[in-house]
């Protein structure tokens, strides 16, 4: 009987060593692209894993980084190469473009078009549900840098945090999903 007691015993230590290394049930996910077309996808993912119980970390950076720029904020006193990079790239989710078929713009308002008649919520309807849905941002604050992008030109967004890599690491490591888009 003492021999079963101590198998029964060093069964539940491995099951409590097995249940603390299982992945818990949150997506990560690395959005690196501002195309719509991706953006849309990080999204849907996004909202759609929260809907079905998940928690959801998107780590965006480089091209990403942009969707998350408030097209009313203007930032003053950047040097040379921040203010041209600040005109250059895309202000916030409403400028995003297709990754194919753009066609000079014109596929980028077609498939707004279309989403529009068949009750596709847009983008920026997207970010505000995700929101909504308790979504955690975290942007690269590296990539920040680089562009030239500040704090105090980002839309206003209830769980976003700006951080380096290892922060979305230390999120990534034990999900159950990783994903880069």
């Amino acid at each position: 009987m003492e021999a079963l007691e101590k198998q029964i015993e060093e069964m539940k230590q491995r099951l409590d060593r097995l249940e603390k290394k299982a992945p818990s049930e949150k997506i990560s996910m690395i959005v690196f692209s501002g195309d719509l077309d991706k953006a849309l996808a990080a999204f849907v993912i996004a909202n759609g894993s929260v809907a079905m119980g998940l928690e959801v970390v998107m780590f965006f950076t480089f091209w990403g980084i942009p969707l998350l720029r408030d097209k009313k904020k203007s930032v003053g006193g950047k040097d040379l190469m921040s203010n041209m990079f600040g005109s250059m790239l895309p202000k916030g989710v409403d400028q995003a473009k297709l990754s194919k078929m753009n066609m000079g713009g014109m596929g980028t308002k077609m498939i707004k078009s279309i989403m529009k008649k068949k009750n596709v919520a847009s983008l920026d309807q997207m970010l505000e549900m995700a929101g909504e849905l308790g979504v955690r941002i975290y942007v690269c604050e590296m990539s920040m840098d680089l562009m030239g992008l500040t704090h105090e030109e980002m839309i206003q967004y209830p769980n976003m945090t700006y951080c380096g890599v290892a922060k979305f690491l230390e999120e990534a490591i034990d999900s159950r999903i990783q994903l880069f888009i």
